[in-house]
C-alpha cells in the first residue's frame, strides 16, 4: 500500500455545477483519473475513467441515457461503476468488470466529490456556509482558476495576511499589512491568523465599497480549515471603533471569501472562490467589480505560488521559514496526521480482511 499524499475521506470540489453536462469530462483530481457525467435526472455521477478490459479511458467513449459505453468494445458501465452489458459476449457479463465510483454532492453552485473511502462519505462533513441563502447578502460569481503548484502552497499563502503588502499592491494590501503583529487560533481541524489595523486608510479594493469615509478599523481574518478550505474574512467598521479579537462592531462591512483548492496531483491545483457580503445584496456592479478585482488578484498569487513551486522543488540552497509562517505550518501537521490517520485506519481494515 502506498502512502497517500492527501486526505482522501474528506469533499472537494470538482468543479462548478456548470462545467457538468451530458457529455464525459475526464479530470484527475488527488492523481485519480476520472469521468464525470450528468444523468438524465441532472445529478452527476463519477467513474474511474478506465475501462478494465484494456484500460482506455471511458472519457473517449460514448454517455448513452444513465450508461458509459467503452470506445473500444462496447462495455457498458452505470453511474455506480457496475457493467451493465458486454456486446462482444452477451450473455456472460464478466464479474469482474466493474470500475470505481465515488459520491458526489452538489451543493452552494459547485459539484463535490469524496475520493476516499465512499462508505464513509458524510453529506454532514460538507462545509456550511452561513447566510448563504440569506437574501441580504451578496454574492460574487464563483471563480475557477488552475495552478501548476502543490496545494499546500496555496494553503501556505492563504494563512499569510502580510503577503498582501507586496503581491497585491493595488488592491488588498493597506497600511499595516507589511508590519503588525498576527494573533493565531486553531482547533483539530483548522488554524485562524488574524489581525486588526486601526484607524488606517482601506486597500484601493474595498475603499470604493466602504458606506463610511477615512480611516478606518479593519480585521484580516486568515482561516484555513481541513482538507484545504479557506475562509477569509475582511471586516471594517468605522475608524476608531476599537475593535479587537472576535468583535465586529455594528454596521461593519464584512466580506467573506470562500476559498476551495482541490489537488490534482502534487504538482497541479484546482482553484475556486466566490465572495460573501453583508451588504447591498442586489448591486450588481459591485458584485462584478468585486469579482474583477479578487480574479486580478488571484491570478497574481498564481505567477508567484507556480515560481515558489518550481523554486522548492529544485532548491539550490536550503529554505527558510518565518515568523509569519507559523500558521501555515500548523496547518500542514495538521494535514499530515490526518493523512497517517486514514493510512492507519485503511492499514487495520485490510489486516481485518485478511485475517478474516
Amino acid at each position: 500500500m502506498q502512502p497517500s499524499a492527501f486526505i482522501r475521506n474528506t469533499w472537494y470540489v470538482a468543479g462548478r455545477s456548470e462545467d457538468f453536462g451530458r457529455d464525459l469530462k475526464p479530470m484527475t483530481l488527488l492523481g485519480e483519473a476520472m469521468v464525470f457525467f450528468r444523468r438524465l435526472d441532472g445529478s452527476v455521477a463519477v467513474l474511474e475513467d478506465a475501462c478494465p478490459h484494456r484500460k482506455l479511458p471511458l472519457s473517449k467513449g460514448a454517455l448513452k441515457g444513465d450508461t458509459v459505453v467503452c470506445g473500444y468494445h462496447g462495455l457498458t458501465f452505470d453511474g455506480s461503476g457496475r457493467c451493465v452489458a458486454a456486446p462482444t459476449q452477451e450473455h456472460m457479463i464478466p464479474k469482474r468488470a466493474r470500475v470505481a465510483s465515488w459520491p458526489v454532492i452538489e451543493r452552494y453552485g459547485f459539484v463535490w466529490v469524496w475520493p476516499g473511502e465512499p462508505t464513509l462519505a458524510d453529506p454532514s462533513a460538507l462545509i456550511d456556509i452561513p447566510h448563504f441563502d440569506d437574501p441580504s447578502w451578496g454574492r460574487t460569481a464563483r471563480g475557477a482558476l488552475p495552478i501548476a503548484c502543490n496545494y499546500l502552497w496555496i494553503t501556505d499563502n492563504l494563512l499569510d495576511p502580510s503577503h498582501v503588502a507586496w503581491v497585491h499592491v493595488t488592491s488588498f494590501a493597506g497600511a499595516g499589512s507589511d508590519t503588525l503583529p498576527l494573533e493565531m487560533t486553531e482547533d483539530d481541524d483548522g488554524v485562524v491568523v488574524y489581525r486588526w489595523i486601526h484607524d488606517k486608510p482601506a486597500p484601493p479594493y474595498y475603499a470604493p465599497f466602504l458606506a463610511f469615509a477615512d480611516n478606518c478599523d479593519r480585521k484580516q481574518h486568515y482561516e484555513m480549515r481541513l482538507p484545504a478550505i479557506a475562509l477569509n474574512m475582511s471586516v471594517y467598521a468605522p475608524g476608531g471603533s476599537g475593535a479587537s479579537g472576535n468583535d465586529i462592531p455594528e454596521g461593519s462591512f464584512v466580506n467573506v471569501s470562500y476559498n476551495f483548492i482541490t489537488p490534482v496531483d502534487e504538482d497541479n491545483s484546482l482553484y475556486f472562490w466566490f465572495q460573501h457580503r453583508n451588504q447591498r445584496a442586489d448591486d450588481t456592479a459591485m458584485s462584478e467589480r468585486m469579482f474583477a478585482g479578487a480574479t486580478m488578484a488571484f491570478n497574481e498569487d498564481k505567477d508567484v505560488l507556480e515560481s515558489v513551486h518550481r523554486g522548492m522543488k529544485n532548491p539550490r540552497s536550503p529554505s527558510i521559514n518565518l515568523g509569519l509562517d507559523a500558521g501555515a505550518l500548523r496547518f500542514r501537521r495538521k494535514v499530515e496526521r490526518r493523512i497517517a490517520a486514514e493510512a492507519s485506519q485503511e492499514a487495520a481494515s485490510e489486516a481485518s480482511v485478511m485475517a478474516g
